[in-house]
């Protein structure tokens, strides 16, 4: 089975592709395992009601939009990293505790490396969609998911803000993890722009290279 990207011609339905079939039997399982070892049920299930949400579009728009192995790949990569945060809460994940130690920083830095991540590993996606669905110009597909990408980093912290301030108050402070910094709604949005960019130039570099 030939890995696909965004320039490749053909896409494979799931019932022929074993990669996206083990990618979402491997979810599940992890999203089981996540749900039975969280420290937080409260939490867990309110940091994942965008991961139905996310994971559901996907299944119910793949008939009409199949998207390449190489942005199944890179979503599957950032949707394992947003679980396993909502598992322990982000100011508490032990991975986030143990870089903490290692690099001797004051906080718990597991939610800023999902923000960097929302940039990096899904601003492809937004390409391939963008190029093989729209079938816009190269320019736009390039640009356009860096701009989406902030629009949506913003627009997150918004849901975090009415989700923590208006609906569930008791869950305020372990839903946002702002660990007591007051600008941790712009760095988080920072983080995310600086993932999309540095994405769309690695891609670019990449297809120039290959080209050549």
């Amino acid at each position: 089975m030939r890995f696909t990207t965004a320039s490749s011609p053909t896409r494979v339905p799931f019932a022929e592709n074993r990669l996206l079939k083990a990618f979402a039997v491997a979810f599940v399982l992890i999203w089981a395992w996540t749900f039975i070892g969280t420290t937080d049920r409260a939490n867990w299930i309110t940091e994942n009601v965008l991961t139905v949400l996310f994971v559901g579009g996907l299944a119910l728009t793949h008939r009409r939009f199949r998207f390449s192995d190489l942005s199944y790949t890179l979503m599957f990569v950032y949707i394992l990293l947003h679980v396993y945060g909502a598992m322990y809460t982000y100011a508490e994940n032990p991975l986030g505790h143990w870089l903490q130690g290692l690099f001797g920083s004051a906080r718990n830095h597991y939610d800023r490396i999902v923000h960097f991540s929302f940039g990096f590993l899904l601003a492809y996606p937004m390409r391939d969609y963008f190029k093989n669905h729209f079938q816009w110009p190269a320019w736009v597909c390039w640009v356009l998911p860096v701009e989406i990408t902030m629009s949506f980093s913003a627009a997150y912290e918004l849901i975090e803000w009415a989700v923590a301030d208006v609906f569930f108050p008791a869950q305020g402070h372990a839903y946002l993890g702002t660990q007591g910094d007051i600008w941790d709604a712009q760095k988080d949005m920072a983080l995310a722009f600086s993932g999309a960019v540095l994405a769309m130039v690695l891609w670019s570099t990449a297809k120039r290279v290959m080209r050549r």
